[in-house]
């Protein structure tokens, strides 16, 4: 009877032992895997996350090749400094930014829209302006042309001259002054822009810069030879003047289309 009952005890004591050695190694194995699986995850999240982080990029770089955001700065510094006409600048922001966001999306718009644009962003601009200070607006624009209404003009071209004087202007000099003309006439589009600046190297730098260049190749892109972009600078007063000839233009085009 001692015998087997040894026997038994070492029979459970083996079976314990077992039993143990089986739980602790069926733990490790879990403990390995949920920490494996735990890693995946968090792998998976960083990629996710990178995923989503590209994807946010993607986004805001293709907002901005469409939105200038200095521009948009400009604009909602001069909303916010005149609070007394905010009524007013709102009414013309929201026609900003409804052009910009959406017509700004088409190959073209009409001389009629984009002349619409560039009188509500002078106007925007003029908020910041003291009204003792010398601004001339001239407008002449035909709006029984041909053209008018024809989409034949690429959007924002008059955005880079109208910022530009707007930007460099000393506004607290007693002879500044910004000039503005707009016309369309016998088929023909001109934007004149002029001022005085308070810093020649500051102007020189900025109209020989990025923006700059970026307007001329959108102009030799779009209309080839039908345009002209011409630039002086003599005593501290800035003149840029833009040519279209939107009638050899369309001309052109319409057999293309």
């Amino acid at each position: 009877m001692n015998s087997n009952y040894y026997m038994i005890q070492d029979h459970l004591i083996f079976i314990g032992v077992f039993a143990i050695i089986f739980f602790l190694s069926t733990s490790i194995y879990l403990f390995s895997q949920n920490r494996a699986i735990r890693n995946k995850n968090s792998k998976l999240t960083a990629s996710y996350k990178l995923i989503e982080q590209k994807l946010n990029e993607v986004q805001l770089e293709n907002i901005g090749t469409k939105l200038n955001p200095h521009l948009f700065k400009n604009i909602l510094n001069s909303v916010q400094s005149h609070a007394y006409q905010t009524y007013i600048s709102l009414d013309k922001l929201a026609n900003v930014l409804d052009y910009i966001l959406y017509e700004s999306n088409n190959k073209f718009v009409s001389p009629k829209e984009e002349l619409s644009f560039a009188t509500s962003l002078i106007e925007i601009n003029k908020i910041k302006i003291n009204p003792l200070f010398d601004f001339r607006i001239k407008s002449k624009i035909d709006k029984s042309d041909p053209v008018f209404e024809e989409k034949i003009f690429a959007p924002l071209l008059s955005v880079d001259l109208i910022e530009n004087a707007f930007k460099h202007t000393d506004f607290l000099s007693q002879d500044s002054f910004i000039s503005v003309s707009l016309e369309l006439e016998n088929r023909i589009f001109k934007l004149k822009v002029s001022n005085r600046a308070s810093l020649k190297n500051v102007l020189h730098k900025e109209y020989g810069g990025f923006g700059s260049q970026s307007l001329e190749q959108r102009l030799k892109l779009i209309y080839n030879n039908h345009f002209s972009l011409q630039k002086t600078s003599k005593n501290g007063i800035f003149t840029a003047e833009l040519t279209i000839n939107l009638g050899e233009f369309y001309d052109k085009v319409r057999y293309i289309r």
